[in-house]
């Protein structure tokens, strides 16, 4: 069983259009409307592959009976009733697959809302994993997803994927997994990454301040796993990619699903490659075809160049 903590739920509108421009009306070629949030995006995925998961999440009153429309029962949920609205997010795709985000920030939790998503996450029966993610809303604490790992067990671990200050404090908090993409890591550690072997370097300076395992996402250049054991790097070339929205929760979900270790990065970018082939947020089902590109490497070259 992996749970998911979305502490930022959101109703995701993906609109297709030729070309942005600012200050033009422009009329949009498709348009779609999804539940989402991060966690529940990683829940949606290991629901659709038939690994057991549940999504711990804020259910703002307002918006419950769309949000629950949109989600159309994709995941088991575990939802903690607030007040409010749930947040909009929007992705504007142009037909080069130019990707611009306008992303809400969300209804505020009081810090009653904050005990009971914490408590709603440790209470489900069976967890190997459970996984924090997303960005935080007006009122949670920075330290929200460390307080997450001190539900941790030596069976259940725990796996965050945000950014900023929370990713800052979750780091030393004794995480087992953290899932930066490479600008979250460059904001970690202070400077820019432009090669594997820098990559690499910088993960193992989070392991060094706490987390046991750091994988990172690096867009077309795939992902790389570092623990204590050594570094692993895998990708796949894909040339009919329809919408990178979720890419990120493809990967994590997809490593979780095949073990959490490095024999599972292979895997973990099938799944993302099955993401960034669907048009929406929600990763339709894993194929072949989606297995098939994927190189994992023997060993990295720390000199190779990233590309994202």
């Amino acid at each position: 069983m992996i749970v998911t903590v979305t502490p930022n739920p959101s109703i995701d509108r993906t609109i297709e259009i030729d070309r942005l421009e600012r200050g033009a009306l422009i009329r949009a070629r498709r348009s779609t409307a999804e539940a989402a949030g991060k966690g529940v995006n990683v829940s949606c995925a290991l629901a659709a592959q038939g690994v057991a998961t549940v999504a711990v999440l804020p259910l703002a009153k307002d918006s419950a009976a769309t949000y629950l429309r949109l989600l159309a029962e994709a995941t088991p949920i575990a939802a903690v009733p607030i007040a409010g609205s749930i947040r909009s997010n929007v992705s504007i795709v142009e037909a080069d697959g130019t990707l611009t985000k306008l992303n809400e920030p969300g209804p505020e939790l009081g810090s009653g809302d904050v005990e009971a998503l914490l408590a709603a996450a440790a209470a489900v029966p069976g967890a190997s994993w459970i996984v924090g993610c997303g960005s935080l809303p007006p009122g949670a604490p920075a330290d929200f997803y460390a307080r997450l790992a001190e539900r941790s067990t030596p069976g259940r671990r725990v796996a965050i994927d945000t950014s900023s200050e929370a990713l800052g404090a979750a780091v030393c908090a004794g995480i087992a997994l953290v899932k930066p993409n490479l600008a979250e890591l460059e904001t970690l550690v202070g400077r820019s990454l432009e090669t594997i072997g820098e990559v690499a370097a910088a993960a193992r300076e989070l392991i060094a301040r706490g987390t046991d395992a750091v994988l990172v996402s690096l867009g077309p250049d795939g992902a790389l796993f570092v623990d204590a054991k050594g570094t692993s790097h895998a990708e796949a070339a894909v040339d009919d990619v329809a919408n990178t929205v979720g890419a990120g929760d493809a990967l994590l979900a997809g490593f979780l699903a095949a073990g959490g270790e490095a024999g599972a990065i292979g895997e973990a970018v099938a799944w993302s490659v099955a993401a960034i082939r669907s048009p929406g947020t929600r990763m339709r089902a894993v194929r072949a075809e989606d297995r098939a590109p994927v190189i994992v490497h023997e060993r990295i070259d720390p000199a190779r160049r990233i590309r994202s």
